[in-house]
């Protein structure tokens, strides 16, 4: 079988519902997961589906994009994943334990950086660290090494507004690493940058995830992003929204933009378009 055949192989397997199974087996499980919202009470209309049945499972370690039509509740996943939102029905289950609301382990960064005007780069990064009331010293040090891990290095007493879009998501990724994160969740962080400061920050998510050693998920509206990044890719139906396929994405580490011209990069972006454009249909 040529490599060809064996990624193609492997996407056309994994292209169907994740298989239910026990929450409490998952390092981080799904269960029947539906969202609705209710409509404005001036407003006679019913109640907005955003999610349907959906149900996911995440292991230890892995890094998992989410790619779907635009509206079809990617972000709601995504936030009720993190504990930021409840669900009308379902559960999320995270390392043995039913998910109630945002917890520590879990850091979550936005499609915006909203950072703090009046701070600087060092005081947006040390913010989760003052919260917590942790030493000043320790605060200190903890911000300063996550910022030379993001390339912040030099621009700690910046200002936000003296950066570019790449240097503030930056910015706010390190402050969500601040507090080392077991699950690391991303809502389309690069969507507003230009093409090559998105591949550059793409490859240091890849750097910096590894140097952690946390979990992923992310949501992308792009599909060579998430096959890029991922392990494994789930696609999501119209809303209401549901994971209709999940794709392994066997591609070597450690991955480099060269992999992108790979007959085997082209092969799994075109299975994950085909799923996607089936929805359309």
């Amino acid at each position: 079988m040529s490599p060809q055949d064996s990624f193609s192989t492997a996407a056309a397997v994994e292209t169907q519902q994740p298989a239910a199974g026990p929450a409490a087996e998952a390092w981080l499980a799904a269960e029947q997961i539906e969202r609705q919202y209710d409509a404005p009470s001036a407003n006679d209309a019913p109640p907005t589906r955003a999610l349907a049945s959906t149900s996911l499972r995440v292991e230890a370690g892995e890094f998992v994009c989410i790619v779907g039509p635009s509206g079809c509740g990617k972000t709601t996943l995504l936030r009720i994943l993190g504990g930021l939102l409840r669900p009308t029905r379902g559960q999320v289950i995270f390392k043995g334990k039913l998910l109630t609301g945002p917890q520590p382990e879990i850091g979550y960064v936005f499609q915006h950086a909203n950072l703090m005007p009046w701070r600087t780069v060092l005081r947006n990064v040390a913010l989760p660290l003052e919260l917590q009331h942790r030493p000043a010293q320790e605060i200190q040090a903890r911000a300063q090494a996550v910022l030379k891990l993001v390339g912040l290095q030099g621009f700690e007493h910046s200002y936000p507004r003296q950066l570019s879009g790449g240097m503030a998501q930056r910015a706010a990724l390190a402050r969500t690493l601040v507090h080392a994160p077991e699950l690391l969740l991303l809502d389309e962080p690069f969507g507003a940058l230009d093409a090559i400061t998105r591949e550059r920050m793409n490859l240091e998510l890849l750097g910096i995830r590894a140097a952690y050693a946390c979990t992923a998920i992310m949501v992308t509206h792009s599909i060579s992003e998430a096959v890029f990044l991922a392990d494994r890719v789930l696609v999501m139906s119209q809303r209401p929204g549901r994971i209709v396929a999940q794709i392994a994405v066997p591609l070597p580490s450690p991955r480099t933009l060269d992999l992108m011209g790979a007959p085997e990069f082209a092969s799994l972006t075109r299975e994950v378009r085909r799923v996607i454009d089936r929805q359309h249909v």
